[in-house]
């Protein structure tokens, strides 16, 4: 069968319509007839493939050389969670290729107290929602009493973060033009406005919310990611701003950047912006951005990506500037980079970079064989901007640290490549002391399906294809497809281009795609779970029979900042087990849009005991434990006084 190029300008750009809609809703009402179905034609008929893709890959299971006898199960019904995410017009009926479609984020963070990680899904409409965690993958919502809806606003992104270092996770909410808004936690749950008097109540088309102590003061600083004036002012349903028809050409109009801001944390409860005196002018189209400490300094260095042209590595100078330093290390960066993750792959104790790149698969089609490969760039050097590409990846990139550094980009020799990629969530999802990768994928109407990622990583040496191995593919019985929104073609709708020789109502169906995902145990049985956040449709609550499946040893590790941030921000944590040593680097990431205040998670393989816990803290402290460490258990470590 031919493919059929898609460009994000001109045939799927369907919905060109000015006039009014109702919000995006999904499926008809349970006590009404379903209505009628418009399926958009998929000319690759991915959906079919699907059994064929299963089939191959379980012929691959000779070539790994980890443990892939799992699977992950659908348990969301059973969860009791009930949100579902709502898109704006912009990102249904009336598609363009605008931001909206990029979704939004997920975290995790134990909001009362009780031990257990909670859930806070952020939406586009309708409000976002904090679901409390019961216990043995059982979930209730508690947006309500907690406060944090925010039922008005056109949610983003969300950080769980200690602002004030009271040991209760706040939590701080980004959004499009109706403002972000920080929340103070009492401790037991109940979340507090202190938008106002933070200073953190940006207006504009903010994205990510990367908090980091970028000066060591004990304090968590935050770094605002924002995209560019994506945006005209004329509001559609649900109040939401509607999108420019040329969006998607923003990052070559220098009228309408918005930089991204630092904000120094003063006092645990009001912030200062310190990009200028910091040297912090980023403007380029970012959505999100990633901390490490390159250098060892005891500094956390700031990696901002761009979604649509080179991105920007800053090394951190003491904490009072910030020097760009890409090309030393990083001369070719991804071109529509998307999502990012610090994490030593290979054990070797150094931070190695992973980025995802969504733009650039969206310049011309790739067949399911070619979605392991770089994208054909087609777009010109004109619509590629900047140098015109010639310091671009277009596709994923993989940076493994040489040290000193220097950084190789070896995506292609790990198999980290793939389709529609937003953001990466990174665990050790077999607890074999090497951590695998999640990627949430795909593209939704008007596009056709595209497959989430497991990357079960080699000992290594490479990452596997393991998504049909372990169940996350294909997801839902097999469905590729729900209920995107519904038309009236006898009213409102009749000018679109899908009511075309049509009258009447009727539900029309669009691709299911994850935006971003979180992965923590939460069901407290020792192996990892995965959460996302779809675009437009429920959550996936992804329950690992792993170890019901074989005897797994781990450790999970809770940072208590004394000197340093009460969460342990920035701190780099080596466990030796079996002879092996891991390393961490709290930097709170747990996906696309999302920060997190989770315990480190270290998979042990086939030690049953831990012989050394080293942990260096942001405020220079070195602390090394050897006693009291028991494998398969939480470990709380307090920072020395």
């Amino acid at each position: 069968m031919p493919r059929h190029p898609r460009r994000l300008f001109g045939v799927f750009l369907l919905a060109a319509s000015a006039a009014a809609s109702a919000m995006a809703a999904g499926a008809a009402d349970q006590d009404k007839p379903p209505l009628p179905v418009i399926h958009v034609p998929d000319p690759d008929d991915r959906a079919a493939a699907l059994p064929a893709r299963k089939a191959a890959q379980e012929k691959t299971r000779g070539e790994f050389g980890v443990f892939a006898g799992f699977t992950f199960t659908d348990r969301q019904p059973e969860s009791g969670i009930t949100f579902r995410h709502r898109i704006v017009d912009d990102a249904g009926k009336h598609y363009k290729a605008v931001h909206y479609d990029h979704g939004n984020g997920i975290v995790a963070a134990d909001v009362d107290g009780d031990g257990r990680e909670d859930i806070y899904f952020v939406n586009q409409l309708g409000g976002s929602e904090l679901w409390k965690n019961l216990g043995g993958g059982k979930f209730q919502n508690i947006t309500e009493s907690a406060g944090v809806g925010l039922k008005d606003r056109i949610g983003v992104s969300a950080t769980f973060v200690d602002i004030n270092n009271d040991g209760a996770p706040d939590l701080y909410v980004t959004t499009v033009r109706t403002g972000n808004v920080m929340f103070l936690n009492d401790g037991h749950g109940h979340f507090t406005d202190i938008t106002k008097e933070s200073g953190l109540g940006y207006v504009g088309h903010s994205s990510g919310a990367v908090f980091f102590d970028y000066d060591n003061d004990g304090l968590p600083d935050l770094f605002l990611v924002n995209v560019g004036k994506y945006t005209t002012d004329y509001r559609g349903d649900g109040g939401y701003y509607i999108g420019m028809p040329d969006a998607f050409h923003g990052h070559l109009h220098s009228d309408r950047a918005e930089y991204s801001i630092l904000y120094r944390n003063l006092d645990g409860r009001h912030f200062r912006d310190v990009s200028e005196e910091t040297g912090l002018h980023v403007a380029s189209w970012s959505g999100d951005a990633g901390v490490t400490d390159i250098n060892g300094d005891g500094y956390p260095d700031l990696y901002v990506l761009n979604m649509q042209g080179e991105n920007h590595f800053y090394v951190n100078e003491g904490g009072k500037r910030f020097v760009d330093r890409t090309a030393d290390s990083f001369p070719k960066t991804p071109w529509g980079a998307m999502g990012i993750k610090w994490f030593d792959y290979d054990n070797d104790g150094r931070m190695d970079l992973f980025i995802t790149d969504m733009h650039s698969d969206m310049s011309a089609a790739q067949s399911i064989e070619e979605e392991k490969k770089k994208s054909k760039m087609a777009w010109n050097a004109a619509t590629l901007g900047g140098n015109g590409g010639e310091s671009s990846i277009f596709g994923n990139a993989f940076f493994h640290n040489l040290g000193g550094g220097k950084f190789e980009e070896i995506s292609d020799a790990l198999g980290v490549e793939d389709y529609w990629p937003w953001g990466p969530s990174i665990g050790d999802l077999n607890a074999d002391g090497y951590e695998d990768i999640f990627i949430a994928a795909s593209m939704n109407y008007p596009f056709h399906y595209a497959i989430d990622s497991v990357l079960l990583n080699d000992r290594g040496k490479k990452f596997r294809d393991a998504e049909f191995l372990v169940g996350v593919e294909p997801r839902r019985d097999g469905k590729t497809e729900g209920p995107a929104f519904d038309l009236d073609c006898s009213g409102g709708d009749k000018d679109l281009k899908l009511c075309e020789g049509r009258t009447g109502k009727f539900t029309v169906m669009g691709a299911l795609g994850t935006r971003s995902a979180v992965i923590f145990d939460i069901d407290g049985d020792g192996d990892l779970d995965i959460v996302t956040n779809e675009l437009n449709s429920v959550p996936q609550v992804l329950v690992s029979d792993l170890a019901a499946k074989k005897k797994i040893h781990w450790a999970k590790i809770d940072l208590v900042g004394t000197k340093s941030n009460r969460n342990g921000l920035g701190a780099t944590v080596r466990l030796t087990a079996g002879g092996q040593t891991y390393t961490r680097y709290n930097d709170g990431k747990s996906g696309y849009l999302s920060q997190s205040i989770l315990p480190l998670y270290f998979g042990l393989g086939d030690a049953t005991s831990i012989s050394k816990i080293e942990v260096v803290w942001p405020s220079g402290k070195r602390q090394a434990l050897t006693a009291n460490l028991k494998a398969d258990s939480r470990i709380r470590i307090t920072e020395p006084k």
